[in-house]
């Protein structure tokens, strides 16, 4: 028996998906890169070829075209320091300037007048043919745009790094056109940039001529109008702020407040001698400022000297001597002149606060009317300053025009200096002509990156499975094994084999790779469950023709080597071939049982071959299979066989054409997936995948059928070699070539 190692070949760590199953994590590295260039060799090749083919072609049929080139600078020239801004100017960087002239350079207007002075659209130079017959004209739309966009397609205008020089360029079969269309556009582009410009700076002059006229009525009415104000404010030729009225208005503030002032003084002193004593009034004249004691002071010292020499007669003479009456008489008379004194003084202070009363309120007047006269000075002045602002803003404005006018005239004749021709075109000696080495190699590398995309291409376009990692990735199942591709028996064998040893493989190769794949799956299925291995194992697949047949076949007889007693059931009810496999008689079998025609022993063969192993037939094809595979007959039938044998192999329809293998699998142990190498498809096998799981289906893994192990997936992922049984003849098996120790490791599970 093969090896025990379960281990699938090629996996990593497997991660358990949401279904319960094991999937492989594949990583794209630059292995898997060359074994998809190596399968896609054929395409890779027939591009490097294509490409070799087209490169020499191209080397040797290269046209002999002459290139001429001429050279313009283009400068700002002396016109920048009289331009005006609004002519057409650069007002940004140097760089924007020249792809600007680059863009004007290759303007279709620019082109279609090269195009009309030289009559390219009639050049059979130009065109590359003969010249049309009859001649053609460039009023004619496709005409001018066909001529205008070939010019501009084989013109090749750019600007020299570094510099302001721009390189102009055009290739033809004629060295002399070559040179001629080069020289005509720098002469039409020279002419161009002066026209415009002059045109501009014309069209300038003109507006600023027809608005200086407006302008200049503007300046001299706002000149008017300020001589006007001036006159009537009064002011000439000197600052208004300092004018006769703004004095005599600081003079009426002072005279004001001295008027005040002096008012109030009055008014205290009056008001004081109106309300004081006369008896102490001399102390008050005296105390009052700016007053002197005067005649009243006087009065009162003599009438002092008169009370005190009438006291002394008085008392010497007595009061009615004559000399005492006289002097009585004398006090009397000192009494009244203080009396007419003080009334006097009393009459004098009113007359003084009323005099400075009537001064404060005549200055207050005057400076009020003052005040009025100078508001409307100050209102005047305002219009005055702005009369003043309008007429210099106009005048500025006007001599500002006027002097760009003055330069736009002087510019219009500057701004044809701004291009000058550094090399005018040539026609070269030489045609210009790629190395025929750089040619090919270029086509060559051209070729070699088609057939890589192409190869990638058609294998992310090959929807078959091919790979192991590529049908766990899909299928999220582990593989259980790889069945190697099988040659044919020769004719000689063919005479002396019977026909179970024809088509049952490991009958007569047992030490083939062949066979050692099936002992992997064997392995593999009985280490799938644990506890227990299982007893009812069915193989079907997604579509027909997936060798399920021979899977099932050669896994059965392997079962059997190992002195167990093996079933194998045909359970295609509506194609069978088992008993075609084993030369039986296919005229009793499964639906015989089924009906209660035969029983279970009388139907069941024998195959002299494997004396462990019973085949059950399909027996004859029903008119219902599906019903009679789902009854529960057959729920008996399969307790019976599960009674009377180790293990059950059964051989199911495919499950995308009949529903007949879903049924079959509900009732097995363990269901494997026949995947045949290079025929199914990726959506095909996903979808009985889905089917089987939807069903309730316990799938144990996948088989990768039919796999030719010298295919560049296969060879560069096993890299064993040379490991075989010796005995084995070389012819039997196309699989002997391959690694026989990485096939068998391929087929292998997990423990």
């Amino acid at each position: 028996m093969g090896s025990t190692n379960t281990q699938p070949p090629h996996v990593s760590v497997p991660e358990t998906s949401q279904s319960g199953f094991s999937t492989t994590v594949t990583d794209t590295t630059l292995s898997e890169a060359i074994i998809v260039l190596r399968k896609r060799r054929w395409i890779l090749i027939a591009c490097v070829m294509i490409g070799l083919a087209y490169g020499v072609f191209k080397a040797e049929s290269q046209p002999r075209v002459y290139e001429s080139y001429g050279r313009i600078q283009v400068r700002s020239g002396s016109s920048n320091e009289y331009r005006v801004s609004a002519v057409q100017g650069y007002a940004g960087d140097a760089s924007s300037k020249m792809l600007t002239e680059i863009e004007i350079i290759k303007s279709d207007s620019l082109m279609l007048k090269v195009c009309r002075e030289m009559d390219l659209s009639n050049n059979g130079d130009f065109l590359e043919k003969k010249a049309p017959d009859p001649r053609t004209s460039l009023d004619d739309g496709e005409t001018r745009q066909t001529t205008v966009h070939r010019l501009q397609s084989i013109l090749h205008v750019s600007l020299v790094p570094k510099t302001d020089i721009i390189r102009i360029s055009y290739s033809s079969p004629n060295p002399k056109l070559s040179a001629d269309i080069v020289n005509t556009v720098i002469r039409d582009y020279k002419q161009r940039s002066y026209q415009t410009r002059f045109e501009s700076s014309r069209q300038v002059s003109d507006f600023l001529s027809g608005t200086l006229e407006g302008l200049k009525q503007e300046v001299e009415t706002s000149q008017e109008q300020m001589m006007d104000l001036q006159r009537r404010l009064g002011i000439l030729a000197f600052d208004p702020t300092h004018s006769q009225l703004s004095s005599s208005l600081e003079d009426l503030s002072k005279a004001a407040g001295a008027a005040k002032l002096a008012r109030i003084i009055a008014e205290a002193r009056y008001r004081v001698l109106s309300s004081t004593d006369p008896n102490t009034i001399e102390g008050t004249i005296e105390m009052t400022p700016g007053t002197t004691p005067g005649e009243l002071n006087v009065l009162r010292g003599q009438l002092a000297s008169a009370r005190a020499n009438y006291a002394q007669l008085e008392s010497s003479l007595g009061p009615n001597h004559p000399q005492s009456k006289a002097l009585k008489a004398q006090i009397d008379e000192f009494i009244k002149e203080i009396n007419a004194e003080l009334d006097r003084l009393l009459v004098q202070a009113k007359q003084i606060y009323i005099v400075a009363r009537a001064n404060e309120d005549q200055t207050t007047a005057a400076l009020e009317a003052q005040k009025t006269d100078a508001y409307k000075l100050r209102d005047q002045l305002v219009e005055y300053t702005l009369r003043q602002r309008e007429f210099e803003a106009n005048r500025t404005l006007y001599d500002s025009l006027q002097q760009r006018l003055r330069t736009a005239s002087v510019q219009s004749g500057l701004e044809s200096l701004e291009i000058d021709v550094v090399d005018p075109a040539l026609p070269p000696a030489y045609p210009v002509l790629r190395p025929q080495s750089t040619v090919i190699l270029t086509a060559l590398v051209f070729g070699i990156l088609a057939g890589i995309v192409l190869a990638f291409l058609m294998e992310s376009l090959d929807t078959g499975l091919r790979s192991i990692a590529e049908i766990e990735s899909i299928t999220e199942l582990p593989s259980l094994a790889i069945i190697p591709r099988a040659r044919r028996t020769s004719a000689d064998q063919a005479g002396t084999l019977t026909t179970a040893q024809r088509n049952i493989g490991i009958l007569t190769q047992p030490k083939s790779q062949f066979a050692e794949a099936f002992r992997s799956l064997r392995t593999s299925l009985l280490l799938s469950t644990a506890g227990h291995p299982p007893k009812f194992i069915v193989l079907t697949s997604a579509t027909p023709s997936e060798g399920k047949t021979t899977a099932a076949s050669n896994l059965a007889a392997i079962l059997a080597q190992r002195d167990t007693r093996v079933l194998l059931i045909d359970g295609d009810l509506r194609r069978p071939n088992i008993h075609h496999r084993f030369g039986l008689n296919g005229k009793i079998g499964l639906t015989t049982v089924l009906t209660g025609a035969t029983t279970l022993e009388e139907t069941v063969q024998k195959v002299a071959e494997i004396p462990n192993l019973d085949i059950l037939p399909s027996g004859p094809v029903p008119p219902f299979p599906t019903e009679m595979l789902s009854s529960g007959a057959m729920e008996a039938i399969l307790k019976r066989c599960g009674d009377l044998y180790d293990y059950i192999v059964i051989d199911s329809p495919p499950i995308l054409s009949v529903t007949d293998g879903v049924i079959l699998a509900r009732q097995a142990d363990a269901v494997v997936l026949v995947v045949r190498h290079g025929k199914s498809s990726k959506h095909v096998v996903r979808r009985a995948r889905d089917i089987l799981l939807r069903s309730g289906a316990g799938i144990t893994g996948i088989v990768l059928n039919a796999v030719d192990l010298n295919s560049p997936e296969y060879y560069g992922y096993y890299g064993y070699s040379g490991y075989s049984y010796a005995s084995v003849d070389s012819d039997s098996w196309e699989s002997q070539t391959a690694s026989g120790d990485g096939a068998r490791k391929a087929g292998e599970t997990k423990r």
